[in-house]
């Protein structure tokens, strides 16, 4: 059963720990196989140091205006924007409010997390990007229990009819499976006696390193105008400056778990091999515990804060140009249909990648963020009456295939090379069974997604499910083999390769930036987390600045 409105703490005895949960850490966004037999009910831990002061107010009150600025071509926003007004109003005190319109290009909220509907049916969405959060994301956590939202255990609907619910694949063979129902202490001893202690040191290390990125929230450190000043000051730089199995190596943390398991997660989450990941996201990878997505769609939550914020909500409206006027003040130009339109903001915050923003700012900030290098990852949402052919695996004809399938490179491969896939995909995911309305009786079909370097062909599907075809593009297969399909390109996150600096949140006077986080850590939370930052530092000049006023008025 979903939650809802959950009790703070919700205690499981099977809650899994130690070694379990670094052998569950490895799904990322595929994170569809979490379920063993008494598997645990996602665990919404709301946390209760995020304060908010409202102070009563002894002056006249002040407005100010704020644009919130959604823009983007190829990269979608949202949990930034939405949790910058979100957070601008909890932070506000009696004497301080803000006037807040977003401007959001396109027609939806939610940037990267977003739904299609399968088959057309809104009543089937399935998630097209961002698809999971955990317990330890205390923003996204705190508002979900604030909306009201239900929350499920991710991997509740997985078909569950092979023998293994989780595989390995290196393009040759498995080198990991996990068994499926109640194998709960053999998965345990399996994972002990193929990787020895690899595992506990490996959760052991994402517990510390996690633990020391939490303090981000909280002073001293939270809020911070210096991403880099604050990574350096919590020694996070020392893990950020090294690859991936450089820092897992330096921490007895080597091969074959390294790459067997613990990348399988970088190239599910990041796309991304060991070698060219920094160590941060690395660990961010293995901190999964509590995995659990929104029924209907993790979007729900940016829509959400949204409303409660009060903003005023702008979609298909694309910002052309920021200027700053001679008294301070931004002149924001925007296009709404075939209607242009300049308006006048006191603050402005830009809360996607400028690189893709094409926006005009005039003139030049005093700073200019980064341009960095992102992944782009093709995600193919299909559904068939075929079940994943044990031939594609190199499996006996009678056996079954893994549902989730993650990736890593051959036997003795190098680990460079971010798009070096063998296989021809990141992962693939065996999702849930759906029913097909276009056949007569509604035809039974397994939805599956699959992440990928490049788009996908008939060639590669009918190998994947065992049928034969001589189409070349997806949607002239014939709805025999493939009911459903839906294809999407994402500029879905940058690559991470080891730095030591990091983008700032502040381009100018009054004019605020929340994608520097990106090379830092991308997820959603790591977004909402400068988009609470951002909203602090602002209402913490503005407080300053007229309390300032007002007692040199006395």
């Amino acid at each position: 059963m979903p939650l809802n409105n959950p009790p703070a703490r919700w205690h499981n005895k099977y809650s899994p720990t130690g070694i379990v949960a670094i052998l569950l850490a490895f799904t990322g966004i595929a994170y569809l196989f979490y379920n063993f037999t008494a598997a645990p009910r996602p665990e919404l831990q709301v946390d209760r140091t995020i304060t908010y002061n409202h102070h009563a107010c002894d002056s006249q009150s002040l407005t100010r205006q704020i644009a919130i600025i959604e823009a983007k071509k190829v990269v979608g926003a949202g949990s930034g924007g939405a949790s910058t007004a979100y957070h601008l109003n909890k932070f506000r005190d009696q004497c301080h409010r803000a006037n807040i319109t977003v401007y959001e290009r396109s027609g939806y909220v939610g940037g990267r997390s977003t739904t299609v509907d399968v088959f057309d049916d809104p009543a089937q969405p399935v998630e097209l990007g961002a698809s999971i959060f955990v317990s330890v994301n205390k923003i996204l956590v705190n508002a979900v229990e604030e909306l009201g939202l239900l929350v499920d255990t991710v991997g509740d609907e997985r078909p569950k009819e092979a023998a293994e619910s989780l595989g390995v694949w290196n393009g040759e063979r498995f080198v990991f499976t996990q068994s499926s129902g109640g194998y709960y202490w053999w998965n345990i001893g399996k994972v002990l006696w193929q990787y020895g202690l690899a595992p506990i040191r490996a959760q052991n290390l994402m517990k510390k390193v996690v633990g020391t990125f939490l303090k981000m929230y909280d002073e001293p450190y939270f809020p911070f105008r210096s991403l880099s000043q604050v990574a350096f000051d919590l020694s996070l730089t020392s893990v950020t400056s090294m690859p991936g199995d450089v820092y897992l190596a330096e921490h007895g943390i080597k091969r074959p778990f390294s790459t067997d398991i613990i990348q399988a997660s970088t190239r599910v989450n990041y796309a991304q091999n060991l070698r060219e990941i920094h160590g941060l996201e690395t660990m961010v990878c293995l901190a999964t515990d509590g995995a659990m997505a929104v029924r209907g769609g993790n979007w729900q939550i940016f829509d959400g804060m949204l409303r409660t914020s009060g903003a005023h909500l702008i979609r298909n409206s694309g910002v052309s140009g920021i200027a700053r006027l001679d008294d301070g003040t931004y002149l924001v130009r925007s296009l709404f249909g075939e209607e242009h339109k300049s308006d006048s903001y006191d603050t402005v915050v830009i809360a996607a990648p400028l690189q893709f923003a094409d926006i005009k700012l005039e003139p030049t900030p005093q700073y200019l963020p980064d341009e960095i290098s992102y992944v782009e990852l093709h995600v193919t949402l299909f559904s068939s009456p075929h079940k994943l052919s044990p031939r594609a695996f190199n499996l006996r004809p009678d056996s079954t295939v893994p549902e989730v399938i993650l990736t890593t490179l051959p036997d003795g491969a190098e680990l460079g090379g971010n798009n070096s896939t063998p296989s021809g995909f990141f992962s693939i995911s065996t999702l849930r069974t759906v029913l097909n309305p276009s056949t007569t009786p509604s035809r039974k079909e397994y939805l599956y997604k699959v992440f990928s370097a490049q788009s996908l062909n008939s060639k590669f599907l009918s190998r994947l499910l065992g049928f034969s075809d001589p189409h070349s593009a997806i949607a002239a297969i014939p709805k025999e083999h493939i009911g459903w399909s839906y294809t999407k390109v994402w500029k879905s996150y940058p690559y991470l390769p080891p730095r030591v600096t990091f983008d700032d949140p502040q381009l100018d006077t009054n004019l605020w930036y929340t994608s520097g986080i990106e090379s830092f850590i991308s997820t959603m939370e790591t977004s909402s987390l400068m988009g609470m930052n951002v909203a602090k530092l602002i209402m913490s000049d503005w407080i300053g600045v007229s309390e300032g006023a007002a007692q040199g008025e006395l």
